[in-house]
């Protein structure tokens, strides 16, 4: 693998910086997906039974002792049930969003990965087909020896850039899928929370 990368010459430099910069982020966003999740219907449990049997300073301290975005818009729901419900969804909602943004943090810069690696491969290509003729020009001979490096430079910078950006498209695939099951559950159990919270208004 070293000696082909060598053989590539110039841009598979960048193209590895691409890839170290891309895993950087990768290593990111997983640390940050893994400790957002939770059991969250364990979770609903614990929030509802305190606020049923101790109140609501009791289940805001269990929300800021937890992690994950369900804990987080239980919190800003429960730090307004002194102004009635609407102002519970309301709060609820804007935690939400805050945290959509916060679970969608930083993929941009993998998408930037996905697309600038294959096109610094493209541009090796390029400049190793330059190369090749360059050669046939000098040489006045267009024998396979001739134009061999320069084809075949051109030829694993595009196949190292492909590799590059396949290796984190797979990672964003399982990111959004992950952020996807996440917002999903987020949105049930901030259903299920206002629901409860209307049912103990009305007792």
């Amino acid at each position: 693998m070293v000696y082909y990368f060598l053989e590539g010459g110039a841009f598979m430099w960048p193209i590895l910086l691409t890839l170290v910069f891309g895993l950087g982020f990768v290593l990111e966003r997983a640390y940050s997906l893994m400790m957002s999740g939770i059991d969250s219907n364990a979770f609903y449990n614990s929030i509802t039974d305190s606020i049923t049997n101790d109140g609501t300073n009791v289940a805001k301290e269990i929300c800021s002792n937890t992690q994950g975005p369900v804990a987080a818009i239980f919190h800003a729901g429960l730090s307004k049930t002194d102004r009635g419900i609407e102002e519970v969804e309301k709060a609820i909602q804007n935690s939400g969003a805050i945290e959509m943004a916060f679970l969608e943090k930083n993929m941009i810069w993998l998408n930037a990965v996905i697309t600038i690696a294959p096109m610094l491969g493209f541009t090796g290509t390029v400049v190793g087909m330059i190369a090749a003729f360059d050669a046939i020009k000098a040489a006045n001979d267009i024998s396979p020896a001739v134009v061999a490096g320069g084809i075949s430079q051109a030829l694993l910078t595009t196949a190292f850039g492909l590799i590059v950006a396949m290796i984190i498209q797979t990672f964003q695939n399982v990111f959004v899928a992950r952020i996807d099951k996440l917002i999903l559950d987020m949105e049930e159990q901030s259903v299920r929370f206002l629901d409860f919270l209307h049912d103990l208004k009305k007792k």
